[in-house]
């Protein structure tokens, strides 16, 4: 077995008294694709720092293999005390290392070098910082939420960098599903302090973490049933809430079927009965919109569109494509220069600030909810509801009612963002990067919510999953102020555009790793017509689905047993695995058949 270059065993670190880490252990082998994850506020920025050196843990040690380099990402960098970004850069540099590639890097990730720290944008910064790190070609990287707030081009460059350093150990600490299956090969879930280990990537961990989670359950419920109940509840949230079923995915199909067809070029008749089908139908009518700010390039250019009433859109593109500018032009906020807005009746609109300008920081958990110092009830939807437990809903405990904004995490933040948005009327909800700091979990609660929400979405977002799962069309900036909107999410306008978003920082400083069949299924181009391998797996898929389906709950009745762990742990442990795999088939087979169904759909629509 080959010696670890970095290990952690046993880290003990405490906060306030309480341990935030309890034993935690971390293994990182030469050339080793690690993927950190756990819930917001579990500990895992703390144990990066740890590992970088940067933190003393209570108890434990910290093994780094004597000449081994290593470089760490920050969330929030610090550029201060440097003139310039490449003056920030080359200091990051060892003896041994080549400036060439330190600008070379820059250049890739659209930064001149001379540009002052102190005036860049969030993006800008962390592209500067991802140079910093890069550059070395280090033994270890540890990157903690390397792709927030940076564009599709600029994290689709950083998978191909990052693919092409086979020499150099990943760990990684991200909410990006696809950027994590991408590189991951090996998991380390952080969970109440402790971590466990699994040999396979992100594609495998939620059917893993799962089960996991279920066998602590039926452990606990011999114990006391209604504290595991609720334990879990608190701790986890539903793990049902990830597992997409045949149901939600016809339903998604139905919606983008929908879309698809409202898209397509209406004559007179088809017009008329959508002008017929009752107020609150239609909710946006845009018409030749144009947009330009003084002499500069025009920013959207000539651009209209229907949405109607349970529509989700995305608006996809690089920074300062215009993505915002064109959101408020369709919400009423920013009149265009040319062109028409038609806004439905009886609109309620809710935005939801990514900025967290909103919140203050002196006010509580509890108080930023009911909008009283001592409130007890919270509006949702004009129906009243117990503070405490509506936090339970967005996965707070009890306990942190009385907590300030100000001591709660980028994550919780967000979380209470979104708790507060959601409890208000409304019918159009427009959120502006909603997934920038959730964990995993608050995304798999936050799909939910939009999948049962009545109402209309706009959303602008960088993350191709949550597109995918959400989002029944795409707006993409096409370049000189033109945009463009296709059915589907943003593999379904991949299939139909035949390349991604392209931007300053698209161009790749490596060539991209073989995509895995399953992404390849996912992001190919589509053809005029179904190979006969596609059209085999169309037809063939349904009864697999089903096979599958029928093997996890023959998995899960025999791991039901309360006594089978004590009894036979070979056959739990193989039963374990065995469900792992079937559940993770199960998902890929239910992705390859939408992309299917979708590509079929859209051939049929285009008579080709």
């Amino acid at each position: 077995m080959t010696a670890p270059l970095l290990l952690l065993q046993d880290i003990v670190f405490r906060l306030g008294g309480a341990p935030l880490l309890a034993g935690a252990t971390l293994s990182v082998a030469p050339g080793e694709r690690l993927a950190l994850v756990g819930r917001n506020g579990s500990g895992k920025s703390t144990l990066l720092r740890i590992a970088a050196g940067l933190a003393e843990a209570d108890a434990g040690t910290r093994f780094l293999q004597p000449g081994a380099t290593l470089r760490y990402l920050p969330q929030e960098p610090d550029l201060s005390g440097h003139a310039t970004v490449l003056g920030y850069v080359l200091a990051g540099l060892g003896p041994a290392d080549d400036p060439h590639r330190a600008r070379h890097l820059l250049e890739a990730l659209g930064l001149r070098g001379e540009e002052a720290p102190a005036t860049l944008s969030g993006g800008e910064a962390r592209r500067a910082a991802l140079a910093r790190v890069l550059a070395p070609s280090p033994d270890i990287l540890l990157l903690d939420e390397p792709t927030n707030h940076l564009d599709l081009p600029a994290i689709a460059w950083l998978e191909q960098e990052l693919a092409a350093m086979r020499g150099t150990a990943l760990v990684l600490v991200s909410h990006d599903r696809r950027f994590l299956e991408a590189l991951s090969r090996a998991m380390v879930w952080l969970d109440r302090g402790a971590t466990r280990r699994l040999e396979q990537g992100f594609a495998a961990f939620e059917a893993w973490r799962d089960q996991v989670l279920e066998e602590e359950a039926r452990a606990r419920h011999r114990l006391d049933r209604q504290i595991e109940r609720e334990e879990h509840w608190l701790r986890h949230g539903v793990t049902a809430r990830r597992k997409r079923n045949m149901r939600r995915v016809a339903e998604l199909a139905a919606l983008r079927q929908r879309r698809r067809e409202a898209l397509r070029p209406a004559g007179a008749v088809r017009m008329a009965a959508a002008e017929g089908a009752g107020s609150g139908t239609l909710v946006i009518e845009a018409e030749g919109l144009c947009k330009r700010f003084g002499d500069a390039p025009p920013v959207v250019r000539d651009f209209s569109t229907r949405i109607l009433r349970r529509d989700r859109v995305g608006l996809v593109g690089p920074n300062g494509a215009g993505k915002t500018t064109l959101l408020a032009m369709l919400t009423g906020r920013l009149a265009p220069d040319s062109g028409t807005v038609r806004l439905g009746a009886g609109i309620e609109m809710v935005t939801l600030d990514q900025k967290r300008e909103a919140l203050d920081p002196t006010r509580t958990l509890a108080e930023t909810l009911t909008g009283e110092a001592r409130g007890e009830t919270v509006l949702v939807g004009g129906r009243p509801r117990h503070v405490v437990g509506y936090m339970k809903d967005f996965l707070f405990l009890p306990e942190q009612a009385r907590t300030p904004v100000g001591a709660l995490s980028g994550g919780e933040r967000g979380r209470l963002l979104l708790a507060r948005a959601l409890a208000r009327p409304s019918n159009l909800l427009v959120l502006d990067e909603p997934t920038n700091d959730l964990d995993l979990e608050t995304l798999d609660l936050l799909e939910e919510v939009l999948a049962d929400y009545q109402g209309t979405v706009l959303l602008v977002s960088h993350d191709r999953d949550f597109l995918d799962r959400v989002a029944t069309s795409v707006i993409v900036a096409e370049g000189g102020g033109r945009w463009q909107e296709y059915a589907g999410g943003y593999s379904d306008m991949l299939a139909q555009r035949g390349r991604g978003v392209e931007g300053p920082a698209a161009r790749p400083a490596a060539p991209p790793r073989p995509a895995s069949r399953a992404g390849a299924a996912r992001e190919a181009p589509a053809r005029r017509r179904l190979s006969s391998r596609q059209q085999h797996a169309l037809e063939t898929l349904p009864a697999r689905i089903e096979a599958l389906q029928e093997e996890v709950a023959r998995l899960r009745q025999a791991l039901a047993d309360p006594t089978l762990y004590a009894r036979d742990r070979g056959r739990f442990d193989r039963f374990t695995a065995a469900l792992a795999e079937r559940e993770a088939a199960l998902a890929r087979a239910e992705e390859e058949w939408l992309s299917l169904e979708m590509l079929r759909e859209e051939i049929e629509a285009g008579g080709g």
